[in-house]
């Protein structure tokens, strides 16, 4: 692995762990701790995220990106999934932390050399760029 790239997947990686730590406490610093589903996937998500980040930049490993994109798509998704999307803030805290974590996922996933050969092998960075004329 290069130093660029070294050093801006430990950049996105703490950027994550911070976002985790956010998500982990976020229900008892702007209070939806009454609701559970959404206190629980904050709090166990977020310790998730945080340690996985932590050992990811400590330990520099490539592959746990993919779980912080799932883990991102994942919170995006899971107010409507898990039924508090009409709990504002909580909603709001998830979709963003959720956005950020995936977008931070997959600008680390773009710089790895494999993954950008498997996309012109496939001719795929064509094809977003037909449909984006």
């Amino acid at each position: 692995m290069n130093k660029a790239k070294v050093a801006t997947a430990r950049w996105q990686d703490w950027a994550s762990f911070t976002l985790g730590l956010w998500l982990a406490l976020s229900p008892w610093i702007v209070g939806y701790t009454e609701h559970e589903s959404a206190t629980g996937n904050a709090a166990f998500l977020g310790l998730a995220l945080a340690l996985g980040c932590h050992f990811e930049a400590a330990c520099d490993f490539e592959a746990p990106e993919w779980l912080n994109l799932a883990a991102g798509l994942w919170l995006v998704i899971a107010p409507f999934v898990l039924g508090f999307s009409e709990l504002h803030v909580a909603a709001a805290n998830s979709i963003a932390v959720g956005s950020l974590v995936a977008m931070l996922a997959a600008s680390a996933l773009s710089l790895d050399k494999e993954i950008g050969r498997l996309w012109e092998r496939h001719g795929w960075h064509k094809r977003v760029a037909d449909h984006s004329r």
